[in-house]
């Protein structure tokens, strides 16, 4: 293996391009949750709810594109895979923005995730090309602390845009915000796989990946777990304007909401920080979990049983939404991290595999879930519990799965 050559930039001008990369994902979604009703009444008015199909379809087609974009940076380097992206992901943009009907708008998404999987793979396989050890999780840190700015302040730019040049006209910020982003990473930091250090992509060697991945209980059930959790942090985000607009009649002042629950959940990774060493990964998200069907099941039972008043039921609203996010926040991280533990000999293959299979997976049952909303958070509240009752019940299958995978080993 030849050592990669070094940055040539500063480490805070690093810093910033890898959590611009990174923050395409959060952009794409955050930025149209406000301007939903607008799509829905411009593309889908006969069937509203069908407008949340905007996010699904994007993290679909994020969820394949990673698959791929992970191996083929290995193959063709660093830049051309963030190039690519970028190029699928305007060509997706445009779309959107001239989009006739729903359908054309759902694969104009579509090729927007696939498109935006490039940047995002692409920020941690340069930081692993980069650096190592305490200094990689400190230049993870950075990135995250910017990253977590942007579904505060995304749902405000998302609506401000609207208001002043109309919904469609966010899809061209999308394009502008890569053009910068990567047009960034290109101009300064150079390419960071050095040639002899270039790996050829092979078909047999992909599947054989997803076989060894899913032939490993613990891996398998912690992607099953990922996935559920992913799920309702989906469920979440797809209904939340809606809930807050027909449910609670605060669909001005929702990307403000919604801005305040990111930035209450954001404190979830400095919590994780501090506990994960002392108590372990698999206790933090069970913990999370019960955590949040606990007050899942106690939202439900409120929902179902009382007559509240506007005031406290919209309280009782919220700090359920913030606790959907807050345990996605604990607990994303970690069961990534368990299900990577036995594949430490085919890292960057597993990583791509497990994150595709989780996000892709996790959509198709979300949106389900989103679909059945019928003006009241109660539909979106006993789905969300659901998932969160099995994720748990595989989280607390893992150890027993690990016992058994270790005693299988000749």
């Amino acid at each position: 293996m030849v050592e990669p050559p070094k940055t040539s930039i500063s480490r805070s001008e690093l810093v910033a391009i890898l959590a611009m990369l990174t923050a395409t994902v959060a952009f794409s979604i955050d930025a149209m949750l406000p301007v939903l009703p607008d799509i829905s009444a411009s593309l889908a008015p006969d069937a509203p709810n069908q407008a949340q199909l905007v996010i699904a379809t994007f993290v679909v087609g994020m969820g394949l594109g990673t698959l791929f974009a992970g191996p083929l940076s290995d193959t063709y380097g660093r830049h051309k895979i963030a190039i690519c992206g970028a190029a699928l992901y305007i060509a997706g943009a445009l779309l959107g923005a001239i989009a006739p009907n729903l359908e054309t708008m759902l694969i104009a998404r579509a090729l927007q995730g696939v498109g935006a999987a490039g940047p995002r793979v692409v920020a941690v396989a340069i930081t692993r090309d980069l650096f190592s050890g305490r200094q990689m999780a400190r230049i993870v840190s950075f990135v995250m602390i910017v990253f977590t700015l942007v579904p505060v302040i995304a749902p405000s730019l998302g609506a401000a845009i609207a208001w002043a040049f109309g919904w469609r006209t966010i899809f061209y910020s999308f394009a502008l915000f890569s053009v910068l982003s990567v047009g960034w990473l290109i101009l300064r930091q150079p390419e960071t796989l050095h040639p002899d250090n270039h790996r050829p992509f092979r078909a047999k060697e992909l599947w054989q990946g997803i076989r060894e991945v899913f032939s490993n209980k613990q891996v398998t059930y912690a992607i099953f777990a990922q996935t559920l959790i992913y799920s309702m942090l989906f469920v979440a985000l797809m209904s939340s304007q809606q809930i807050f607009d027909q449910g609670f009649g605060l669909g001005t002042s929702y990307p403000l909401w919604f801005g305040l629950c990111a930035a209450i959940s954001a404190t979830a990774s400095l919590l994780n920080a501090t506990i994960v060493v002392r108590i372990g990964m698999q206790k933090v998200v069970a913990w999370s979990l019960a955590i949040q069907i606990a007050i899942s099941l106690a939202f439900v039972v409120t929902l179902t049983l009382l007559n509240l008043p506007y005031h406290i039921a919209f309280t009782a609203f919220f700090i359920w939404l913030v606790s959907v996010f807050y345990m996605a926040g604990l607990g994303i991280g970690n069961l990534n991290a368990v299900a990577m533990e036995p594949m430490g000999h085919m890292a960057g293959l597993a990583a791509s595999i497990i994150s595709a299979t989780a996000t892709v997976a996790s959509v198709l049952v979300a949106a389900p879930i989103s679909l059945s909303f019928d003006g009241t958070p109660l539909p979106i509240a006993l789905g969300v519990l659901g998932a969160g009752i099995l994720s748990l019940t595989f989280v607390s299958r893992i150890n027993n799965a690990d016992i058994a995978d270790e005693a299988s080993k000749p």
